[in-house]
């Protein structure tokens, strides 16, 4: 259950679409901007309050589908508008777009052709967004400085009635190496949910689709040929819709994103985003075969529909395995047996045999996690093979050898075949981090399947993935271009993941971490055919110039910081198994990227304001008691002994494995939210870790990103930027009042830095720019 805290939210944090509200005539509601009736804007996909004199028009629904063909994008959206008021509503629509975009068609469903629109481009676009901003002492449009605008003729809705728009709009991406990015411009302001986004983009590629990714929503793709649809699943998500398409995938599906780091002099340093996928010919060549043992825990607590499910899922997956593909059974409780002493070729034989053995198990008596874990590993296997464990167990080990620790080294000593162990937790009576620390030591993946969760559905879900490896032991290299191999780390650094997984058909990888020189660098990406000793190579390569890296890719940082984040608390997670206590260095950078980055975890929730604190007027605590003293950082470390270190086991321990497996594998930037086990089932849990068995979802509403930064909320009307923090008691050297010469003439200097997002709250903005502490004076 997700519990997530709506705020009333200032009227111009705009979410790439207003309509005008118009109390004067058709005719006169058309005359220029400064002549106008006060504008109401609507943020699709939450409410906003603005005072007039009738009721407020409300976007009731948003639909977006864009069609990319090589390097054309057209958009076509359906925005429907609902007057829940007694007189007619006089509209105007005004759609931020990027600069360059031509109007294909638009139209009104009450008005088919005969509604109207024009297109401004950004300079004019610029004028109106400024004017628009000084009428209505508002400054949310000025988010979309530097871009375009299509704003249409006023046309009215009928009191009680809604009206659709239908607008379609057409782009030249621009291209690099193969790439495009497509950009769908929306608000990176927080609000609660209020209208259902729906937002599909079809790709058609003429030389072949590579790697396609979202660095802003999760994705779902589907591929045929050299066309692909993709899904964004989770469209109400704040923040313009991003994605990134490789074109001409036969000659090497390889790119870099890359943002410069300001702070470096002469382009020295930055952050990159390299993005792999497989190369036409290596999907298309024949991939090793795979050999997979499914090992299942039959002790008494599996009883019921936990094993049936399980029984299933062990017959699906054996299903699905080619001919000749080789399979083992591992079943265990007290003791453990096998279907073979080998792993068996897969035949109408020994499927048949496999069937029955498996109908047959029954449930009792204890876990003996190790001594199924070590028969899985040490059996033999056949060679250029990719050897796959799918271990599944509902239950800490209760017989043999009980401690993490042991049943860690146990397993690492036995994979001498280099075995992939995907683990499968099942409910909460399972360690987490040992689950997750098998798998991760094995470039696998765990999977934890909560007590109404289907064993079947993610048995399959993970399965379904495991097809064709194409890359195995793959390591991510770098080198100046031209110049000798050079240590990886004179190039680039803080390599996220430090271990890659193996690359699968149909599937990308992508490697982020800092560069450190303002030369080309040529990326390599290696790896074998199969874990064999003296298997194939496989090589791809790609040249990334740091002259390339642009202010636009700002979520390139904030991505590397959350896998680094990830990084650290795993770190953490994992040597608790010793009773070791996190480290203090680790502890401070988590603290450091925490601020800088605004990627709150459950630990360090306590670093935003409460939006309770906030919403009812309470004085928030300076930033200095809040995190800049003893007593403070002795909280976090106590936060990460106590819950990263100390709970391994139960509801608490799950959520904290299944919060931080996307901080470090995903490939957008998370919001912050996070899992906790629920006290009470209503989710009140004080604790950012609560103490219930059941698992319930917090957000944290008071922490915004803006481009590469963050804005803390510190009062009802009150913003800080993470860089000020420290500063928030010192008298600001540089104070801008709201609509001033020297007001414009900062979105001008923020926009240039793609950062003028900023300043487009409502109340007081404290931020550093260029080296000053400036106070922005926006109305309240």
């Amino acid at each position: 259950m997700m519990t997530r805290r709506t705020r009333r939210l200032p009227a111009a944090l705009l979410a790439g679409l207003a309509v005008s509200i118009a109390g004067a005539s058709p005719a006169a509601a058309q005359e220029s901007v400064a002549r106008e009736a006060p504008i109401q804007f609507l943020v699709p996909a939450r409410p906003v309050i603005q005072p007039t004199h009738q009721a407020p028009v409300r976007m009731s629904a948003a639909e977006a589908h864009v069609t990319i063909k090589d390097r054309v994008a057209i958009t076509e959206l359906a925005i429907t508008v609902t007057n829940p008021g007694a007189q007619i509503a006089e509209t105007r629509l005004l759609l931020p777009v990027p600069d360059g975009s031509a109007i294909k068609s638009f139209k009104l469903d009450s008005l088919g052709d005969d509604s109207s629109a024009v297109l401004l481009p950004a300079a004019e676009a610029r004028r109106v967004y400024d004017e628009i901003v000084r009428k209505i002492v508002d400054p949310g449009l000025l988010e979309f400085a530097g871009m375009g605008l299509i704003r249409s003729s006023v046309f009215p809705v009928e009191p009680g009635k809604t009206q659709t728009f239908r607008v379609a709009y057409e782009q030249v991406l621009s291209a690099h190496r193969g790439r495009v990015d497509y950009v769908l411009p929306r608000t990176e302001a927080l609000a609660a949910t209020g209208v259902e986004w729906s937002v599909t983009i079809d790709i058609e590629s003429k030389t072949g689709l590579g790697p396609i990714v979202s660095p802003s929503h999760p994705i779902e793709t589907t591929r045929e040929g050299n066309t692909a649809r993709v899904r964004v699943l989770a469209p109400d998500d704040p923040g313009s819709v991003r994605l990134s398409v490789l074109h001409n995938a036969g000659a090497g599906g390889m790119t870099v994103l890359a943002y410069p780091d300001a702070r470096i002099a002469d382009g020295q340093g930055g952050y990159f985003m390299l993005v792999a996928g497989a190369p036409d010919a290596w999907a298309k060549a024949e991939t090793p075969k795979r050999e997979v043992t499914l090992v299942i825990d039959r002790s008494g607590s599996m009883r019921g529909e936990k094993m049936a499910q399980a029984k299933e899922a062990a017959l699906q997956v054996l299903q699905g395995l080619d001919a000749g593909e080789r399979f083992n059974i591992v079943d265990y409780a007290g003791t453990v047996e096998r279907f073979a002493e080998r792993p068996q070729p897969k035949t109408p034989e020994t499927m048949e045999r496999a069937r029955d053995y498996i109908n047959a198990l029954e449930t009792n008596g204890s876990t003996n996690l190790h001594d199924a874990l070590v028969a899985s590993l040490r059996q033999p296997t056949a060679d250029g093979s990719l050897p796959l464990v799918l271990f599944l167990t509902d239950g800490r080990a209760t017989d043999g050898v009980t401690s993490e620790v042991g049943i860690r080294e146990a397993a690492r000593a036995a994979n001498t075949h280099d075995r992939r162990v995907f683990t499968f937790g099942v409910g909460f009576d399972v360690n987490a981090p040992l689950l997750s620390g098998l798998s991760e030591a094995t470039r696998a993946v765990p999977t934890f399947v909560l007590p109404n969760d289907s064993i079947e559905v993610k048995v399959s879900e993970v399965f379904d993935r495991l097809d064709g490896p194409v890359l195995v032991n793959p390591v991510a290299t770098a080198v100046l271009e031209g110049a000798m191999p050079v240590e990886r780390r004179a190039v680039v650094r803080d390599l996220q993941p430090r271990r890659l997984a193996d690359l699968y058909r149909g599937e990308q990888t992508i490697v982020l971490g800092r560069y450190a020189t303002n030369k080309p660098i040529q990326f390599e990406l290696s790896g074998f055919v199969s874990t064999e000793p003296g298997a194939e190579g496989r090589l791809m390569q790609v040249t990334f110039d740091p002259a390339e890296a642009t202010v636009a890719n700002s979520f390139v940082p904030r991505l590397w910081a959350q896998r680094r984040i990830g990084d650290l608390i795993a770190s953490i997670r994992q040597a608790g198994a010793e009773g070791k206590q996190p480290e203090q260095e680790l502890v401070d950078e988590i603290v450091r990227l925490s601020t800088e980055h605004g990627i709150l975890t459950e630990y360090t929730s306590f670093l935003a304001a409460d939006e309770r604190q906030i919403a009812a007027g309470a004085p928030v605590e300076a930033w200095e008691s809040r995190i800049g003293t003893e007593e403070s950082m002795m909280r976090l470390q106590i936060e990460l002994a106590d819950q990263a270190v100390e709970t391994r086991e139960g509801a608490a321990a799950v959520a904290q494995d299944r919060n931080n497996a996307p901080r470090r594998s995903s490939t957008h930037v998370q919001q912050n939210r996070y899992q906790y086990a629920d006290t009470d089932g209503n989710g009140s849990a004080a604790s950012p870790f609560g103490g219930g068995n059941a698992l319930a979802e917090r957000e944290i509403s008071t922490v915004q990103r803006v481009a590469d930064q963050t804005l803390f909320q510190r009062g009802p009307s009150r913003w800080v930027d993470a860089r000020a923090l420290s500063r928030e008691t010192e008298e600001p050297e540089v104070t801008v009042e709201f609509g001033s010469d020297a007001y414009f003439d900062l979105v001008t200097d923020l926009a240039a830095q793609n950062r003028q997002g900023l300043i487009a709250n409502r109340g007081e903005i404290l931020l550093m720019n260029r080296g000053q502490l400036v106070l922005v004076r926006n109305p309240s």
